[in-house]
């Protein structure tokens, strides 16, 4: 259990503070988008791959169709990036961290039609709690125009994106071994991107390269892809899909908050502070509930 908590805990605090971190490594004084989303995931397969070398780290996928949904995984996580990144730069982090909070009820969907998990009644009443929490926190800083709307619908897009490519590691990566498949789909994300860079042709990049946003990309690769995946893969095998979903909920939370630290956007008023207890109550509704039951007698 402590492991549990920390594993999720890391996802967390790092993936609620990637949110600033994509929009320092991109914009006027950072890299061109596709480029930054591409160099982030390849320097983090560089980092990991001699690690699980070193390690000799197994099981891996045991047959072609593993290997094809591995493959597919990793193609639907560069489409979800690239959609954040591109929405990213139309909406604040925060407000895109709160359009994230809509997809554990859409994994509740895709586990429903699948027959995946049991979703427990008392899951979609906390995603639904928690979701209005988030939505209350973020509610000030919807500002409705067309640059934002189409930045809504990028977002959402990567939020289907993202349910899915968590539906198929959940099922099909059972028998392989987390470090593995955060390397696999880190891999396969990396040469995605890299691909759509070269079709697409380069963009010129700064040089020399931007400090900040040097920093944010290297920050992104090793926190936020190598240590946040390896983590959050690692609780899918250990925890219920719908439990590792409420990790949306968290990062609005810690996205806002980096927002005010660091943007000097947001300042926490009563209803940010409300929008928090509303999340925390429904994460103990839908998680709480779930450690409950399992005790024995």
């Amino acid at each position: 259990m402590p492991t549990t908590v920390l594993a999720y805990l890391t996802c967390a605090m790092v993936w609620g503070t990637t949110w600033y971190a994509v929009r320092a490594s991109t914009g006027a004084e950072g890299f061109p988008t596709l480029e930054s989303v591409a160099m982030r995931f390849t320097l983090a397969t560089l980092v990991l791959a001699p690690i699980v070398a070193v390690a000799r780290i197994g099981p891996w996928p045991r047959d072609r169709v593993t290997w094809a949904w591995m493959l597919l995984a990793g193609v639907l996580d560069a489409a979800s990036y690239t959609l954040v990144y591109y929405g990213e730069q139309r909406i604040p982090g925060g407000l895109a961290a709160v359009l994230f909070s809509t997809q554990p009820l859409l994994v509740a969907a895709m586990l429903t039609a699948s027959g995946l998990e049991v979703v427990r009644r008392t899951d979609v009443i906390g995603a639904v709690i928690a979701l209005a929490g988030v939505v209350l926190i973020g509610a000030e800083r919807w500002d409705v125009s067309t640059s934002q709307a189409v930045g809504l619908g990028l977002l959402l897009g990567a939020v289907v994106c993202s349910a899915t490519y968590s539906l198929v590691l959940k099922r099909h990566g059972e028998h392989v071994h987390p470090a593995a498949t955060t390397l696999i789909f880190l891999a396969v994300t990396a040469a995605t991107l890299d691909l759509a860079v070269l079709v697409r042709g380069p963009e010129p990049m700064p040089w020399p390269p931007p400090r900040d946003a040097t920093i944010a990309v290297v920050y992104l690769a090793v926190f936020g892809s190598v240590i946040a995946f390896w983590s959050w893969l690692w609780l899918l095998k250990k925890l219920p899909l719908m439990a590792t979903s409420t990790l949306v909920f968290v990062l609005p939370v810690v996205a806002l908050v980096v927002d005010g630290f660091w943007e000097h956007e947001l300042r926490l008023a009563p209803r940010t502070y409300a929008g928090i207890a509303v999340v925390l109550l429904g994460l103990a509704v839908s998680l709480l509930t779930r450690s409950t039951r399992r005790r024995p007698g």
